[in-house]
């Protein structure tokens, strides 16, 4: 359990990637109690150092006794490394937030999304789970409505920004369209396919269902977190050429009749959740709008005219901010208050 203080020494694992850079700014930000912040990543960032209010912080490479004396630890280096270093980690009492899918649906450890299950906290062994970037921004949606109709069924359709897959794939985009628009000839080294000017209903492996890993992972992390294994899930995932923030098309039935006001009314009293909904005036939720925010952006609610007790959302998030980084920070701010 994490020792109360005034303030705490804290390291970002991975933090010359997306998501790591993501950290540290957002720890920043939100002005974090950090008596001392230490980097690390893999041994091609040595000698490398990234900037922490107004200060240089050399980047370190990870051993044995690196997490002596740290508080927190707020990983995003890949399930492989997670695997090793992370119970490492809590074995020297330092305290893991990991946003990679290696530790997210083992029994033992608690996948918390801080507006949905704080409460989950309360059991962890010294690692936390950050859920999928997609799942949180659903379920952040998802849970005041649950409570208030008590969801039966979602139907969820991604589209997904190329930051989710990493810095790589970010530039794979930029110099696929520079090439096409040139009248050059483009590669694919990243994606199996094109993403510049296409769309990729594949994200992550091909599972023997004829679902991707990234598909389940939001069925399943969506009843974990919300504690409820009777909510039906099924979703298709979609990689889509936009850089940073993805957009969610969620269907949900529920048990009982909730109207469009009515749910506009619940999310707008939820914590996290900010509402654009005046189609008429083409006012909706944009991934260009959202990118660097922290909330997320809801609009397009509407009555599903085809069950007798259905909604049509749109959710749009920065998948590097709310999908990872915020949400991670968001857990230790909760971890600092008990």
């Amino acid at each position: 359990m994490l020792k109360k203080k005034e303030k705490y020494v804290v390291a970002v694992v991975g933090a010359t990637g997306a998501v790591g850079n993501e950290m540290i700014l957002t720890l920043e930000q939100r002005n974090f109690p950090v008596e001392k912040l230490r980097l690390f990543a893999s041994e091609r960032s040595e000698g490398k150092s990234l900037e922490f209010r107004g200060q240089k912080i050399p980047v370190e490479t990870l051993n044995e006794n690196s997490f002596t004396g740290i508080d927190i630890a707020l990983f995003s280096a890949g399930a492989e490394r997670s695997k090793i270093w992370a119970p490492a980690a809590a074995k020297s009492g330092c305290v893991v937030v990991d946003n990679s899918s290696q530790w997210r649906m083992d029994p033992e450890v608690p996948l918390v999304i801080p507006e949905v299950n704080p409460h989950d906290l309360k059991w962890h062994k010294g690692i936390i789970a950050n859920p999928n970037c997609s799942t949180i921004q659903m379920v952040v949606v998802l849970k005041p409505i649950h409570d208030a109709a008590k969801i039966k069924r979602v139907v969820v359709t991604t589209f997904q920004a190329v930051s989710g897959t990493g810095k790589k794939a970010v530039d794979e985009l930029m110099q696929q369209t520079t090439d096409l628009l040139n009248f050059r000839e483009i590669r694919c080294n990243v994606y199996p396919h094109q993403i510049a000017f296409n769309v990729l209903p594949h994200i992550d492996k091909f599972l023997e269902n004829g679902y991707t890993k990234e598909e389940m992972k939001m069925v399943n992390e969506t009843k974990k977190i919300m504690g409820d294994n009777s909510i039906r899930v099924t979703a298709t995932t979609v990689r889509v050429p936009v850089f940073r923030g993805h957009s969610e098309s969620v269907n949900i039935e529920t048990g009982k009749k909730i109207t469009p006001n009515e749910v506009r009314a619940v999310l707008s009293r939820a914590p996290g959740i900010l509402i654009l909904d005046a189609p008429e005036k083409n006012v909706y939720p944009l991934p260009i709008d959202v990118d660097g925010k922290d909330p997320v952006y809801v609009g397009r609610i509407r009555e599903d005219e085809s069950i007798e007790n259905g909604i049509n959302i749109w959710i749009v998030s920065d998948n590097l901010r709310k999908g990872a980084a915020l949400n991670a920070v968001q857990i230790a701010e909760e971890l600092i208050k008990m």
